[in-house]
């Protein structure tokens, strides 16, 4: 089953190696990386989807914590949180099924960020199975290309505006 991860680093160089290193030490295959940084320069936000039995997740969560680098890590698999992908499809289409295409676009709420003589780059997010989804419709007009960014997530939003801190760090300053 995917565990989906969300990590809190250091912005300093190694940290993605060995939040990594984790899991490929312990035979986990990721499914899905994402990082960038957050307000804070200092920090960067990790998202991992990865291939880890339901019984180890807590233990996965506790190897990641102690790394240096690691300023918080959250097991999201279970909880109610914002998951979300991004893909460009670049599709060739001939004239006749320009139309056909973009109505179908429209109702997976796809943008085309890039036209050409023959062909659409469009741009979708939303969760994975509706990526999917998305994908398999677009096959059906012809040769496509895709890339995709990989799961991004967060925690919905509570009642309670909860001061976190991890590692002497005020966390809400820096969008948990």
């Amino acid at each position: 089953m995917l565990q989906l991860i969300s990590l809190l680093v250091e912005n300093k160089p190694g940290a993605l190696m060995r939040v990594t290193g984790v899991l490929s030490a312990r035979g986990y295959n990721i499914e899905s990386l994402t990082v960038a940084r957050t307000l804070d320069p200092e920090l960067s936000r990790m998202t991992i989807q990865a291939e880890v039995e339901a019984a180890i997740r807590p233990l996965v969560i506790k190897q990641i914590q102690r790394l240096v680098n690691v300023v918080q890590a959250v097991d999201l698999t279970d909880t109610q949180a914002v998951c979300r992908e991004l893909m460009l499809v670049k599709v060739r289409v001939s004239d006749e099924m320009r139309a056909a295409l973009l109505k179908e676009a429209e109702v997976f709420r796809a943008r085309v960020v890039d036209a050409a003589p023959g062909a659409y780059t469009l741009e979708a997010t939303g969760a994975s199975e509706k990526l999917d989804a998305f994908l398999e419709m677009m096959r059906t007009y012809g040769e496509i290309e895709v890339i995709r960014s990989g799961a991004m997530a967060m925690p919905r939003s509570t009642k309670e505006n909860k001061r976190v801190t991890t590692k002497g760090k005020d966390l809400r300053k820096v969008s948990v």
